[in-house]
């Protein structure tokens, strides 16, 4: 296990942001930055940074090009590139990625499926 290497992201990192008093249901489609604060459950398909912030809860399968979490996840999880648990983080559902970080004393339950990284020419 080694640390999670997110650099520190401020607010205005992130093009879209789901706030903490926001609770959607359904499916959500992003293409830049996105972050979650609220709570989400269905579906998250995206083809940029996906954040789920510490005090969020996402009960929904999620696809994206990298995922950060820092809240709690119910779902399985697809990243392009990687996806990455922090301390805080807690996941529960699958997880598929070329790369995958879990810091030390993050909650995880389910399988990791590492994949071949896709390199475009």
């Amino acid at each position: 296990m080694t640390d999670v290497h997110n650099d520190a992201m401020e607010l205005e990192d992130f093009d879209t942001v789901l706030s903490p008093d926001i609770e959607f249901s359904g499916t959500l489609r992003f293409e830049k930055p996105f972050l979650v604060q609220g709570k989400v459950s269905g579906e998250i398909n995206g083809s940029s940074l996906l954040m789920v912030a510490e005090d969020a809860v996402v009960t929904a399968n999620i696809r994206a090009s990298k995922v950060i979490i820092l809240g709690t996840v119910k779902g399985n999880v697809n990243a392009e590139s990687r996806v990455e648990v922090a301390l805080t983080g807690r996941l529960t559902g699958n997880i598929t990625a070329p790369e995958i970080n879990m810091e030390a004393g993050c909650f995880f339950s389910g399988r990791c499926i590492m994949i071949e990284k896709k390199y475009s020419e």
